[in-house]
């Protein structure tokens, strides 16, 4: 029996080939481009040995068999396959397994196992397609400057505007387009390499573009070391004068940049080249750089409308829609509906608000950019969206309990609100426990009150703690094999191709020249070296070895933390641990808490970022030397136009972060980096959660996290479902409280089903020409519409006051009423002298 004929005559097998198309027959009428994988996985099968078919199954099965990206029912079949009693009962099904699963074999071979994937990289490439030209390298330098400069400059303003890189992929396509017709072809070879550099190659083609998109997702983001020179500068913060200093800012900033590049290359051989790396993120960007650079136009489903029609079409309608919830109509955007009905209702807000409550409401939103601030329906599994889901709905309860009940002393407060607040249900006034240099003083402290917690702060402050032993022993677990296979490569500087057998990619790639990992090893000593002499050398009142400790702690969540963001699209961050050990391990001192966030956390950001730009250079099939060269490049502007803008700020603008500034230049984010630098710095975590202190029971999620990983992996063999539960994508779920709520990711979860599962699976060319384009395209409508909404409008402070804009903020969602009132005696919880 043929191939095809078992196919029809076995329904049973459907859900294979809906994965990979619904019918080969019928996709190959409907699009020629979803259906070109399956019939070149069937030509290369037939030359493929019984040996050949099954060493690449057992590949199969040893690298996707925990991999909930990876079609279940595949791994269900290989298992079938092997199973020797099985082949020796039914010797007919065997053989019909085996066609079937030599299709799969193949399909491994030419192209990636994910559709998600093969819906928008290529499996073919051009080695002579330019990449590095004077075109994209000037239209990249001029975007990295611009957006360095916005959000540096607007950064400190409220409200702030940022612009982000997809705003420049878009812009680039025409700066182009343009420079391909005006620049004349003249050109002159390069030294020592003998290539000929042209102001005008030919045609703008999609590597070129991509290159200026890699330039623009590292040069768009500001330093964070400039936060901290805001704090030590800032008159009624630390009023250190000398930060003002250009030597001081360029050694730190630069330190923390590159160190996170460095470490992003030493890392490649975990987060870059494996294949089940897949970074969900990037298919999105591929996707619009697709849409502008393909010229065949294939029928999808009956759908004959071209990538890019179909991208303006939908960029033009959410474009003008974007303007009713976020401007003209903002009870759209937060449709806390039930609490209209009695606006003061405490519980009711609580429970139902989608503002400042837990957003228990079955339609909470007709706002798309509120249902992507976790994490992108369109673009992320399906299974991240619902662990996401489950992690929120799950803890609400608890947070709820927590606050009725009156534990800790949150009743007297907001129940989801993130702030700190005083005895009396005030914020946190750190002013009143320091002295005047920024000390911690504890006779002030004594006599004012302890740092209190609203309900769903505290309960994300547990899971903290436990997704991050729960990111260690998931990653032991799940991926030991491929850590320890990569650390022994790394030792014994095995080729990054070992595996090109089964990662067309990776024998794309193979073309160009690899950057030895040296490279990065020098960018790391050299990063090392600058940030010591940044902090020892100018009087920061701070150990040099911070770096060091920074870097450490970088070092062991890099890896776990780098795969779940590859595979789900979900990011740990490392904030709060490194408060939480910069505060014990650098007490009373603010200062070096910073840094130690900067050199672990930040760094930690910084590096995955890098990652997911070099597996999209991977994907795009760039020259690793020229990524490597564009990256650096591009991050040493954007570090110099950002600190050229902060000194600007600091000298030019009169009375800068005054709570009154005349331009609203108020620096509200500083402020609560000042605010988070001396309570986790000056007062420090111990008297939070230390023995005896108030929140000391939350150490145990430490614990938690750590173990329950163990019984999820042991039981997923008797629990088939659990192959898709993912612990720590569920524990970040439960991270969306203080300020999110359920509103802002119940939406996503019908939406990614629709996209991600129905129309996937019933509609796969569809879905794999036009999901990820019309994923980047709603992402940008918001992003330029934004952007035109608050220079035309908001920044010069027109607004529309009107009901549909001001009802979803009246009441006690908006206002966060605490459940209790204050006591009598004007406080609640110990008294003065009663507390240290």
């Amino acid at each position: 029996m043929s191939v095809e004929e078992k196919r029809s005559s076995d329904p049973d097998r459907a859900s294979l080939w809906t994965t990979r198309s619904t019918s080969l027959d019928v996709v190959a009428k409907e699009v020629q481009a979803v259906a070109a994988d399956i019939e070149d996985a069937i030509q290369h099968a037939k030359g493929m040995s019984r040996e050949e078919v099954d060493d690449a199954l057992r590949y199969i099965y040893d690298t996707f068999g925990k991999d909930p990206n990876f079609p279940t029912h595949t791994i269900q079949l290989i298992e079938k396959y092997f199973d020797g009693e099985a082949a020796a009962t039914d010797p007919v099904e065997q053989a019909r397994l085996y066609e079937e699963l030599k299709v799969e074999a193949a399909l491994v071979i030419i192209d990636s196992p994910y559709a998600e994937v093969r819906a928008v990289v290529s499996a073919e490439d051009d080695p002579e397609m330019p990449s590095f030209t004077i075109r994209a390298f000037i239209i990249g330098m001029v975007y990295v400057c611009i957006g360095a400069f916005i959000n540096q400059f607007f950064g400190i303003r409220q409200p702030s505007i940022t612009v982000d890189s997809n705003v420049a992929q878009l812009l680039a396509y025409p700066a182009g387009k343009f420079l391909e017709r005006v620049l004349p072809d003249w050109g002159f070879v390069v030294p020592f390499f003998g290539e000929r550099l042209s102001l005008n190659p030919g045609p703008f083609n999609m590597k070129e573009h991509m290159v200026i998109t890699i330039m623009a997702n590292v040069g768009f983001n500001t330093p964070y070391t400039t936060s901290i020179v805001w704090v030590q500068f800032i008159p009624r913060f630390f009023n250190q004068h000398w930060a003002v200093n250009f030597g001081y800012q360029a050694l730190t900033a630069l330190s923390t940049n590159f160190i996170g590049y460095g470490i992003a290359g030493l890392t490649r051989r975990f987060l870059v080249y494996p294949v089940y790396a897949i970074w969900p993120r990037n298919l999105a960007i591929i996707a619009l750089n697709k849409a502008f650079h393909t010229e065949v136009n294939a029928v999808a489903n009956g759908w004959r409308i071209s990538r890019m029609r179909f991208f303006l079409y939908v960029f033009a309608g959410m474009f003008v829609y974007f303007w009713f919830p976020n401007y003209i109509m903002a009870f759209l955007s937060y449709f806390n509906w039930m609490t209209w009905i009695a606006p003061n209702n405490v519980l009711l807000g609580a429970v139902a608000g989608s503002v400042g409550g837990l957003g228990l409401n079955p339609i909470p939103t007709f706002d798309y950019n509120q249902l992507t601030v976790i994490g992108n329906p369109l673009i992320s599994p399906y299974f991240t969206t619902v662990n996401i889901f489950l992690g929120a709905l799950v803890t609400m309860p608890i947070v709820l309990a927590i606050w009725v009940s009156n534990v800790w002393f949150t009743g007297y407060l907001p129940i989801n609100s993130n702030g700190v607040f005083d005895n009396t249900g005030a914020r946190y006034n750190v002013s009143l426990a320091i002295n005047d240099e920024a000390l911690f003083d504890a006779a002030k402290y004594e006599s004012y009150s302890p740092a209190y917690l609203a309900a769903g702060n505290i309960l994300i402050y547990g899971f903290f703690f436990a997704i991050y032993s729960a990111t260690l022993s998931h990653a032991y677990l799940y991926h030991r094999d491929a850590i320890i296979s990569g650390f022994k490569d790394l030792i014994r500087r095995k080729k990054f191709d070992k595996d090109a057998k089964y990662d067309v990619h990776a024998r794309l790639m193979s073309s160009y020249k690899e950057v030895p990992e040296w490279h990065y090893a020098i960018v790391v000593l050299v990063s090392v070296a600058l940030g010591a002499a940044g902090v020892g050398a100018y009087p920061t009142n701070t150990s040099p070895a911070v770096v060091l400790y920074g870097i450490f702690l970088a070092l062991i969540f890099m890896i776990p933390a780098g795969i779940i963001l590859a595979v789900t699209n979900v990011e740990v961050t490392l904030n709060v641990i490194a408060e939480f050990f910069g505060g014990l391990w650098f007490p009373g001192n603010a200062t070096a808490l910073n840094f130690f966030k900067s050199y672990g956390y930040v760094t930690t950001a910084h590096a995955l970022a890098f990652s997911s730009d070099l597996k999209l250079a991977h994907y795009t099939h760039i020259p690793p030397r020229i990524t490597f060269w564009c990256q650096m490049v591009a991050t040493v502007a954007s570090t110099f136009v950002s600190l050229g803008i902060l000194n600007f700020q600091m000298t030019g603008i009169e009375n800068v972060c005054d709570p009154h500034q005349r331009d609203r230049f108020t620096c509200p984010g500083e402020n609560t980096f000042f605010t988070a630098s001396v309570l986790w710095g000056t007062l420090g975590p111990a008297r939070m959660f230390g023995t005896g202190q108030i929140y000391n029971p939350l150490i145990w999620c430490f614990l938690i996290g750590f173990i329950l990983p163990f019984p999820v992996y042991y039981l997923k063999e008797r629990i088939p479902m659990l192959r898709y539960f993912h612990l720590p994508v569920f524990f970040a779920g439960a991270l969306t409280w203080a300020p999110y709520n359920l509103s802002n990711v119940w939406p996503a979860v019908p939406l990614a089903w629709f996209f991600m599962v129905y129309i996937k699976s019933r509609a796969l060319a569809w879905w794999s020409k036009y999901n990820y384009v019309m994923a980047s395209a709603l992402a940008c409508a918001i992003a330029i519409s934004g952007i035109i909404q608050f220079f035309a409008l908001q920044f010069s402070d027109i607004a529309i006051d009107w009901v549909p804009n001001n009802i979803p903020f009246e009441g006690c969602d908006s206002n966060g009423c605490p459940f209790l009132e204050i006591p009598e005696k004007g406080f609640f919880g110990p008294g003065v002298g009663e507390f240290s």
